[in-house]
């Protein structure tokens, strides 16, 4: 069984940066105080590293039950933020999904640093929600491998899985790191905030401009599950 673990943001879709005015409302209703969330490189972090940061870079102790009714606004205005920007979903991301979806040798499931609750708010906006039965998302400040360690046990709940056939496909080094967390192949898109170079510098598995047509995808996923994760 050929696991395959999605990152959202920079990944499958972009919203535009409509997330942007919802985290920024958040932070000026908690805190009461003004933030531009540019300050920031948040790619690749979760939703609660971000609410960490913003607390330091305000100044602030980052207690949990602050962090909490930040991460808890954001996902309040999010639905209703997302029709105000001109995001959309990535070339050929809808084509794999929909096809792996159809094999009985291949599961799809979400690994991201969204909380669940913005994880829904954009898959369902994008029209792919229905496209994954589960995922690990964002829970609290710990490192986003942790994620990852609770995705895999997802996946092992829910049936045999070849070991040797996972993949974390990401547009971040968190990402890459991510997936060496728990021995999966990464395979790296240039979608997102960083370039080819910052990518390849991290040594995924495989790296490229944006995800390849779903033929070639599933020829690429195919043959490495033939070999060793060691292996090209």
């Amino acid at each position: 069984m050929v696991v395959l673990f999605w990152d959202i943001d920079g990944t499958l879709l972009t919203t535009g940066k409509a997330g942007v005015p919802a985290w920024e409302a958040s932070v000026l209703e908690v805190t009461g105080r003004e933030f531009q969330l540019s300050s920031i490189r948040v790619p690749g972090l979760t939703d609660y590293q971000i609410a960490v940061r913003t607390f330091e870079m305000l100044g602030l102790e980052p207690e949990p039950a602050q962090l909490e009714r930040l991460v808890r606004g954001y996902e309040r205005r999010l639905p209703s933020a997302l029709p105000s920007k001109a995001g959309h979903v990535f070339p050929n991301v809808r084509d794999i999904l929909e096809h792996t979806r159809t094999r009985d040798d291949v599961r799809s499931y979400l690994l991201t640093g969204n909380t669940r609750g913005g994880a829904r708010a954009k898959l369902t906006h994008y029209d792919l929600f229905h496209l994954f039965p589960d995922g690990a998302f964002a829970e609290d400040t710990r490192e986003r491998s942790t994620i990852a360690e609770r995705g895999l046990e997802l996946a092992r709940r829910a049936g045999p899985i070849d070991e040797d056939a996972l993949f974390v496909i990401g547009d971040t080094p968190h990402d890459i790191h991510c997936a060496n967390a728990i021995g999966a192949r990464t395979i790296a898109v240039a979608t997102g905030g960083y370039t080819l170079d910052e990518l390849a510098a991290h040594a995924p598995w495989r790296v490229v401009p944006q995800l390849p047509p779903v033929d070639e995808f599933m020829r690429l996923v195919s043959s490495a599950a033939q070999a060793p994760a060691g292996q090209a």
